[in-house]
């Protein structure tokens, strides 16, 4: 009975963490001024807070059930688009997620994050150049001369941004969803252990500060 109540728990969290991920998403989609087609969008922030919680397969099933939904509703990339959402969303949640899983403690969270951003930005910056110029209508070449300027900071600051703002939420939210009985303690055995280092914040914002800066810069806002 204990594990079939723990199950259902897990569907409640993964449903809402679904719901909240499309809202996300739905509502908060910021040009970064590297191309029209490229926007963020913190959706991986939620997903891979889910997977934090639950492991991998959970960043697997929240991000195909939300990148669905939104090809149906908000999309206008079609089935081209929630490929690249699933493979952007997998390649640094489930690396973080997995990290984070074999070495359950802070330096293991901020080695996973620093992986997921590394691997997201390697397997989006290929998959662009082979699946951009099929919705965009661009050439190769074209693409492949946006690879360095445009692809690459745009993948590692989506990243960073993503890894500084989940370094900064998830231990507050899981106390949260701790205290109202939807998380367990055997879930995240690291979520009771003080408050949130100091240090830990001070890196989640320098992280998220300095790429909001570079990007006014690069959007010649400052």
């Amino acid at each position: 009975m204990k594990s079939r109540t723990m199950s259902v728990k897990e569907l409640v969290m993964l449903a809402m963490l679904s719901a909240i991920a499309f809202a996300v998403v739905s509502v908060c989609r910021i040009p970064l001024g590297f191309a029209d087609f490229l926007k963020y969008e913190p959706k991986d922030v939620i997903i891979t807070i889910g997977g934090f919680l639950f492991g991998p397969l959970a960043v697997i099933a929240v991000s195909l059930v939300v990148s669905l939904v939104e090809m149906i509703t908000i999309s206008v990339t079609g089935p081209i688009g929630m490929i690249m959402n699933v493979l952007s969303t997998c390649a640094f949640g489930c690396t973080a997620t997995f990290v984070y899983k074999k070495k359950h403690t802070l330096k293991g969270a901020i080695l996973g994050l620093a992986l997921g951003v590394v691997l997201a930005t390697i397997v989006m910056m290929l998959w662009n150049y082979l699946i951009t110029p099929l919705y965009e209508g661009l050439p190769r070449a074209a693409i492949a001369q946006m690879m360095i300027p445009v692809f690459l900071p745009f993948n590692l600051l989506k990243g960073t941004i993503n890894a500084g703002i989940i370094l900064l939420i998830y231990k507050p939210i899981v106390t949260s969803l701790r205290k109202l009985g939807l998380v367990s303690q055997n879930e995240d055995p690291n979520a009771s252990r003080g408050k949130l280092r100091m240090e830990v914040v001070l890196l989640a914002l320098l992280l998220v500060a300095s790429c909001v800066l570079f990007i006014l810069v690069h959007m010649g806002i400052i």
